[in-house]
């Protein structure tokens, strides 16, 4: 950010016969100029992975100078709208997004469009365009994991799918990537999938559930995010079955790169919470500013295994 510091110097001079000015005369100090505002929803706070998210986005904002004002909606879409509808209130310079559901958060976006707000969605989207997007393909990861458990397994077997909130973009896309492999591998078979909306705890029932329908038959767990990775992970453990099944998640949080390193998780799909933060950060303040800026903003996953863990953890 440019800034341009003006200095003034006054001199007084003293003239024989003068009278000195009226203080009622003297020029006014200068204004402050108004600090930029941004008002931020985000998915679910208590989720790692958007943790990461957040602290990125302050850590740049910080940086830059800008002030933002965040809310949790806790997997609401209806809470979202209301968040942003605030925003719109508020008259806040610009609105960041980190949409729950790809249909029902996008009032949340026409909300800010119609006040003429600019809106930035980060890492996920909504059916309604935004100003600009900052985020990943999540049909890569999805391909990304599916490909791993294809090359594991040899294309042959069983595997169970445990997937995000119903109607949330990566939820969506994820699937959508790993059906495209799953397609050109016959020789797989997806024996159950549900959601356990980003979470550990349901994860760990979820498998629990599994193991007992589906005795032996389990090769594969495709989790859609880490924090479900580490759940199904925990309760093949605790079944003592965790060396007869591939388990592979999405994000890269801590808990998911130490498990790999350990060698207790397979693999995880790194989604870079730091690079989409500052990304989303800086597109808005570029918008704000009337600066060039990209409508769409894409930062590609990795697979991490053991064999290259330590580049994630320095």
């Amino acid at each position: 950010m440019k800034r341009t510091l003006v200095y003034c110097s006054t001199a007084v001079l003293f003239l024989a016969g003068c009278k000195p000015k009226p203080a009622t005369d003297a020029a006014p100090a200068p204004t402050a100029a108004k600090k930029t505002t941004i008002g931020v929803s985000y998915l679910n706070l208590s989720a790692e992975y958007v943790a990461q998210l957040e602290h990125a986005m302050q850590a740049e904002a910080d940086k830059q100078g800008v002030a933002l004002v965040v809310n949790d909606a806790q997997l609401s879409a209806e809470r979202q709208i209301q968040q942003v509808e605030g925003f719109v209130a508020q008259k806040l310079d610009a609105v960041i997004l980190n949409p729950c559901q790809v249909d029902g958060s996008s009032p949340a976006v026409d909300a800010a469009l119609e006040a003429k707000i600019p809106i930035v969605n980060v890492n996920s989207e909504t059916r309604s365009v935004p100003t600009a997007f900052v985020g990943s393909h999540d049909e890569d990861a999805g391909r990304m994991a599916m490909e791993f458990i294809a090359t594991r397994l040899h294309g042959q077997g069983g595997f169970v799918m445990i997937e995000g909130p119903l109607g949330q973009a990566a939820q969506v896309k994820r699937n959508h990537g790993a059906n495209d492999v799953l397609a050109r591998n016959p020789g797989l078979k997806l024996l159950a999938s549900q959601t356990a909306e980003w979470d550990r705890a349901k994860a760990i029932t979820l498998m629990e559930n599994w193991l007992q329908s589906y005795r032996g038959e389990i090769k594969a767990v495709l989790a859609e995010n880490d924090e479900m990775a580490m759940g199904a992970l925990l309760a093949l453990e605790q079944a003592g079955l965790k060396s007869k099944v591939v388990v592979i998640g999405v994000d890269g949080i801590a808990d998911a790169l130490a498990a790999v390193k350990a060698g207790r998780l397979d693999a995880t799909v790194f989604q870079d919470a730091q690079g989409q933060g500052r990304a989303a950060v800086d597109v808005t303040l570029s918008i704000v500013r009337h600066q060039p800026y990209e409508k769409e903003t894409f930062i590609p996953f990795k697979l991490i295994t053991r064999e290259n863990v330590q580049e994630f953890t320095k």
